[in-house]
């Protein structure tokens, strides 16, 4: 192996091609492994076997790095003499020596890139477009678009909001946009969380939802997540989408997962569906989760869950182990002492 390749040597005593008529010996080296425009030196030399040291010698390694190296394109691609010697002057050689020859071959590899003592190193910042498109909307200049949010007015940019949402992108310039693109009525969405939507697009980041909803508690920021999920699905924000989804699976509560694993199902929220279900079938949630506001409307609006749920709380009841010390012996839940099956109750 040189330069973490394999090569191998070809000899041809009847010579490479046939218009040689067998008049001359054929010497090639080969890349045999894979690789693509392998750039080498060579070397072969025929030794003198007679102790004269008259070696022949056919050598890259004198030519510049620039122009010297052969370019090998891929494995089998081989470097050498179609006419390395004359046969009948070989034979009479002292190149021969009891019906064999002896060839010494070097092989050096070029790489293309070099390294050197590092005289100084420059530190990039890192991105803060998020942050200059942030300061934009907070400045309020060249707004183009207002949306009337419940009983508040929100200016924004027409072309940042069609670059980062492509149901603004139609609204605001498609062949079916809004007849009044200056001033557009946004239903069924709260005030803070158009704003949260707003912030997103502009800064690329969640807002704090303790600053947005004026509340510091968990069940207001959950809230908060929840309708901002909605708003994300409802303009095509994915990332923003992902993110809610992300930090309402962080923040399951017995107060608030009803109302999650609803939205879940209605937004095709898949992961965040599964820790609902598992969180509401276990053994010390269930009940108190089924007294819940939320638990009522999850029965009203997606009455179809209920039978997941019920398989859920089925799995969860056949991996629940009670383990009972008498004797030696651990008793699985669902048996008395005695090994006789009793009928569980939820």
């Amino acid at each position: 192996m040189v330069g973490g390749y394999a090569w191998a040597i070809y000899f041809y005593p009847d010579g490479k091609s046939v218009e040689d008529n067998a008049g001359y010996v054929s010497l090639f080296i080969a890349l045999a492994s894979e690789g693509t425009d392998v750039r080498a030196l060579f070397e072969l030399t025929l030794m003198d076997q007679s102790g004269k040291e008259r070696h022949k010698v056919h050598t890259h390694f004198g030519r510049s790095l620039e122009s010297g190296p052969y370019t090998l394109k891929y494995r089998g691609s081989m470097w050498g003499y179609k006419r390395f010697f004359k046969r009948t002057l070989l034979e009479q050689s002292d190149y021969l020596k009891d019906d064999c020859l002896s060839v010494h071959c070097s092989v050096g590899v070029v790489k293309s890139h070099t390294e050197g003592p590092k005289i100084i190193s420059i530190a990039v910042p890192i991105s803060n477009i998020g942050q200059q498109f942030g300061q934009l909307l907070e400045s309020g200049r060249r707004t183009d678009v207002n949306f009337e949010v419940e009983d508040d007015v929100f200016s924004a940019h027409k072309l940042v909001l069609a670059a980062r949402s492509p149901v603004f992108r139609a609204q605001l310039f498609g062949p079916m946009k809004d007849q009044n693109t200056q001033r557009i009525k946004v239903e069924d969405m709260k005030s803070p969380v158009f704003k949260a939507l707003l912030h997103f697009i502009y800064w690329d980041t969640l807002p704090d939802m303790e600053e947005l909803t004026g509340v510091n508690s968990k069940w207001a920021s959950t809230l908060m997540s929840q309708h901002l999920l909605a708003a994300a699905d409802r303009y095509g924000l994915e990332r923003l989408r992902l993110l809610c989804e992300a930090s309402l699976c962080d923040n399951v509560a017995i107060n608030t997962v009803a109302t999650t694993l609803a939205l879940a199902e209605q937004h095709h929220c898949f992961q965040l569906k599964a820790v609902c279900l598992k969180f509401v079938a276990m053994p010390e949630n269930l009940r108190a989760v089924m007294q819940t506001d939320g638990f009522e409307y999850l029965e009203e609006s997606c009455p179809s869950l209920l039978t997941e749920l019920l398989e859920y709380v089925a799995k969860e009841s056949e991996h629940s182990i009670v383990v009972c010390r008498y004797g030696n012996e651990a008793i699985l839940d669902g048996s008395d002492v005695n090994g006789r099956r009793v009928k569980q109750r939820l």
